[in-house]
């Protein structure tokens, strides 16, 4: 990778001989791989090893999981806050895994939208709960450093599953518990 950096750093007219460029190049290959490790990691993998049987049935509700992510169309990032809900049947999962799961999720070049139904149907396929929730709030250095530049605009994702999907009342629940109020 580092050939590559420091033919983009020539191509931007820079010296990449310079003393504080000399390292960038394998600086920022690291730094893209740090980026980028969920590739290597196996979403099932984390969820299978902490699976449980439990009977509790009330909704399960993690907020304000911190991502860092990058966007595939410009390679910038985007870092937000993700929101997750269950409604178990007769499974439980440990909940550090529900944060670890955005993390291997986020750590690859994506986008909002996907990254948001891949967490919500990977907790539904491994847990078969009676619904699963996804809310994901993110601001996007693609949007604020260039094009439209708009400096205050953040992007709010959902995927409704299961009871979440079909029952507005369960649904309201998790907004509520999450800070959000349906508007009338």
């Amino acid at each position: 990778m580092e050939p590559y950096v420091k033919a983009i750093l020539d191509e931007l007219g820079e010296d990449p001989e310079r003393e504080g460029l000399l390292k960038t190049p394998a600086r920022v290959a690291r730094a893209l791989r740090e980026l980028t490790r969920g590739y290597k990691q196996d979403p099932e993998a984390i969820i299978n090893g902490a699976l449980f049987t439990e009977d509790y049935s009330e909704m399960i509700v993690m907020k304000d999981v911190d991502f860092y992510s990058m966007c595939e169309h410009h390679m910038l990032p985007f870092f937000g806050k993700a929101h997750i809900a269950y409604l178990p049947k007769g499974r439980i999962v440990g909940i550090s895994k529900l944060a670890r799961l955005v993390d291997v999720f986020a750590r690859r070049l994506q986008v909002q939208e996907r990254m948001t139904t891949q967490v919500a149907q990977l907790l539904m396929e491994k847990l078969a709960p009676e619904g699963v929730a996804v809310v994901v709030e993110a601001e996007h250095l693609c949007m604020r450093m260039r094009g439209v530049e708009k400096q205050n605009s953040y992007v709010v994702t959902s995927a409704m599953l299961g009871v979440f999907r079909e029952n507005q009342e369960t649904r309201d629940e998790f907004m509520t518990l999450i800070g959000h109020r349906r508007r009338s």
